[in-house]
C-alpha cells in the first residue's frame, strides 16, 4: 500500500514517524514538499519516505491519500487535485464533512474521515474513523488502535472530545507552578507532576474493566486530600467550565 500525504505538518510528521516503527514500516510513503524543512527531515530519517514534486504528484503516486491541510485552505487545495476512481482518500481536515468532500472531489473515491492525535507518533493513539474502513483501520491500528464510527453526529462528538489536550497540559502546568510557588524545587515539581499524570493515564488504559467513577472513588479517601480538591474543583465550577468549553467546540464543529 502506497501512502501519500497532502500537507506535511505536525500531524503528518507524527503519523509517518509512528509508521516507521510499526507493522507498516515498509509501506512506501510520499509527502508533499510543504513544509519543505519537515518533509526533508522525514525523508532523511525514515527510509520509506520520499518527497513529491507537488500535491498532484502525491495523489498520482499513492493508493491512499491523506489530506492533512488546514481547514481554511482545504477547499482550494482539494478542488485543484485530480483523484482516480476507486482511490482511497482519508481526510484529517476538521469540520469538513464527507458530503462537502464529495463536492470537491468529482472522482468516485472512497472517503474516510479520521481524528489522529499527536500520540500516533508513539503508537499509543485511539483514532476514530468514519465510516468504518478496514484498510484505513489497518493504518491506524498500527499507530495504536482505531474506532469505527458510522454516524456523523457521533463522529462530531469525538472531534469535540479531542479538544481537551491543551486543557490537560494546562492543568499539569498549573499543578507544577503551584508546587513551585509553595517551596518545591522547580525540576522536582515538574518531574513529579509528569510522572503523576502519566501514571494516571496508564491506570486508565490498564483498567478498562472499571468505570471512570469507580476509578475516581478508588483514588479518593472519604474526608481525605483528593476528596478536598475534587470537591473544590467541582464546587467552584471547574467541571462546568469544561463542559461549557466542549459545548462550544461541538457547536463550532456542527456549524
Amino acid at each position: 500500500m502506497r501512502l501519500g500525504f497532502v500537507g506535511t505538518g505536525a500531524i503528518t510528521s507524527a503519523i509517518v514517524k509512528g509508521l516507521a516503527g510499526s507493522s507498516c514500516a515498509d509501506w512506501p510513503v510520499i509527502v508533499s514538499p510543504r513544509s519543505r524543512s519537515m518533509a526533508e527531515e522525514l525523508a532523511a530519517s525514515v527510509p520509506s519516505v520520499r518527497i513529491a514534486a507537488g500535491n498532484q504528484d502525491v495523489v498520482d503516486q499513492s493508493d491512499m491519500v491523506f489530506l492533512a491541510i488546514r481547514p481554511q485552505i482545504a477547499p482550494e487545495v482539494i478542488s485543484g487535485l485530480a483523484f482516480r476512481n476507486g482511490q482511497s482518500v482519508v481526510s484529517l481536515v476538521a469540520g469538513l464533512s464527507i458530503p462537502a468532500l464529495e463536492r470537491l472531489i468529482p472522482a468516485s473515491v472512497e472517503i474516510t474521515r479520521a481524528i489522529p492525535l499527536p500520540s500516533v507518533e508513539i503508537r499509543a493513539c485511539v483514532t476514530p474513523i468514519m465510516p468504518p474502513n478496514p484498510a484505513v483501520a489497518t493504518v491506524f491500528d498500527a499507530l495504536g488502535s482505531s474506532i469505527g464510527v458510522s454516524s456523523p453526529v457521533e463522529f462530531d462528538g469525538y472531534v469535540a472530545g479531542s479538544a481537551v489536550m491543551a486543557t490537560y497540559f494546562g492543568i499539569v502546568d498549573t499543578v507544577v507552578k503551584w508546587m513551585q510557588a509553595n517551596g518545591l524545587d522547580g525540576s522536582g515539581a515538574d518531574i513529579y507532576a509528569r510522572g503523576l499524570f502519566g501514571n494516571l493515564g496508564d491506570v486508565l488504559r490498564a483498567r478498562p474493566d472499571l468505570t471512570l467513577e469507580a476509578l475516581r472513588a478508588g483514588h479518593t479517601t472519604v474526608g481525605g486530600l483528593n476528596e478536598m480538591v475534587h470537591d473544590r474543583f467541582t464546587g467552584e465550577g471547574g467541571a462546568l467550565a469544561l463542559k461549557k468549553g466542549l459545548d462550544a467546540v461541538l457547536a463550532r464543529v456542527r456549524g
